[in-house]
């Protein structure tokens, strides 16, 4: 059924996503580049194989594009103190601008994609998404 509300998240959320990496293409960026650079802004010094398992990525995956943001001067890996196998990631001083131009950016996507709904609306539509979220998060929910 095309009109089911499961339908609509995922169709919407697919635009959503066509509109931010057309965004994030514009500015050289990756998805999975912004998306690594917004959670180590939020938590620094986060090991490599947590980062992977958050942003549901394969660790080599993550491993080559962390090189990548490594050898542009954005990212530096420092040896965990509790484990000399892990290592931890920081933002380099690089993407201080950088950051603050993204969150431009996506902030100009969201407006545009909740043009026309009041500040309380959009506030109602966030809380039921939060729900719906944390009920699909929930292990019981339904088996993967």
């Amino acid at each position: 059924m095309t009109d089911s509300i499961g339908f609509l998240l995922n169709d919407t959320a697919r635009l959503y996503r066509r509109t931010l990496d057309g965004m994030l293409r514009d500015l050289g960026m990756t998805s999975l580049q912004w998306r690594t650079v917004a959670r180590l802004n939020r938590e620094p010094g986060m090991r490599q194989s947590e980062l992977a398992d958050l942003l549901e990525v394969e660790p080599i995956t993550l491993s080559r594009m962390i090189d990548r943001l490594a050898d542009s001067g954005m990212v530096c890996r420092k040896p965990d103190p509790n484990d000399r196998r892990a290592w931890n990631l920081y933002l380099t001083d690089k993407t201080d601008g950088l950051i603050r131009q993204l969150e431009a950016e996506a902030r100009r996507v969201e407006d545009h994609a909740f043009a026309g709904l009041s500040q309380d609306e959009r506030h109602v539509l966030a809380g039921l998404v939060e729900r719906v979220r944390a009920n699909l998060s929930r292990k019981e929910a339904v088996d993967a």
